[in-house]
């Protein structure tokens, strides 16, 4: 309301990342190779200066709800840039996937038809699509290309980087506020999200990574989206009918079994 969203996302990053970055330091961790430093770079880009970044901006002119489903259907990305990439056939059950998350992402659609005479609304969409592209890329891209560095500590890195980078670009828009400006609802809402979106959850995600299987840590891509549309029609009024509803379940169950398919395989 206050600031403009990738300001608000590049404060949000660099804080977050400076606070890993001085853990990792504390502890005395090795820094960063010299070679590292550039698929850091990629890596930052990809994953938080755009995925992140747009997201961010997106939830401006489209609810928390559909952006968190779009923000979902990532992984059937990566088997459409595997598919034409590698030149493989998927598994059966990721093609099936395949067709059920997007058949369910029509059916979110079918009830915001209206709204795409809006300009605002189909921009929000594309840079949400935007954001999981580019999500899909920076997965692939850390499974090809980033294997050697800290991968916790490279996120520090990550998140700095791209809080930075953020930060010089907001900087271009005419609402830009000065930091000694920005209000304290403002404030509250950027440390909000540093503390539980990107410490808490973030270390309540890597604990989970460490006693339980992969295909129960994976459960949070479904849960995402349901906390986010719920949360969005209790707090913000958003909508939630039984198209909205029903378009969710059908989506989450194609990256199901998009996902199911390549833990099995």
């Amino acid at each position: 309301r206050h600031i403009p969203a990738l300001q608000m996302a590049g404060l949000r990053q660099f804080i977050g990342g400076s606070l890993y970055l001085l853990y990792f330091v504390f502890r005395k961790y090795p820094l960063p190779e010299k070679k590292d430093l550039f698929p850091l770079l990629i890596l930052s880009i990809l994953n938080f200066v755009f995925s992140n970044g747009l997201s961010t901006w997106g939830v401006k002119y489209i609810s928390a709800g559909l952006a968190s489903i779009i923000g979902a259907i990532f992984p059937l990305w990566l088997v459409i840039i595997g598919l034409i990439s590698d030149k493989t056939t998927p598994p059966r059950k990721a093609v099936l996937g395949l067709i059920i998350g997007f058949a369910g992402i029509c059916i979110i659609f079918y009830d915001h038809l209206s709204d795409f005479i809006k300009p605002d609304f189909r921009f929000g969409i594309l840079l949400s699509l935007i954001a999981t592209w580019t999500w899909a890329f920076g997965t692939i891209y850390t499974k090809r290309h980033a294997k050697v560095f800290n991968p916790y500590f490279g996120l520090g890195f990550q998140m700095t980087l791209s809080g930075i980078i953020l930060s010089l670009v907001s900087m271009t828009d005419p609402s830009h506020t000065p930091i000694f400006e920005i209000p304290e609802t403002t404030w509250f809402a950027i440390f909000y999200l540093v503390i539980f979106g990107s410490l808490i959850g973030f270390i309540c995600y890597l604990y989970a990574l460490q006693h339980l299987p992969t295909e129960q840590t994976a459960i949070y891509a479904y849960i995402n989206p349901i906390v986010a549309l719920i949360s969005g029609w209790i707090f913000l009024d958003e909508n939630l009918n039984s198209i909205i509803i029903g378009g969710c379940l059908v989506t989450l169950l194609g990256i199901y079994l998009v996902n199911s398919s390549y833990r099995i395989n």
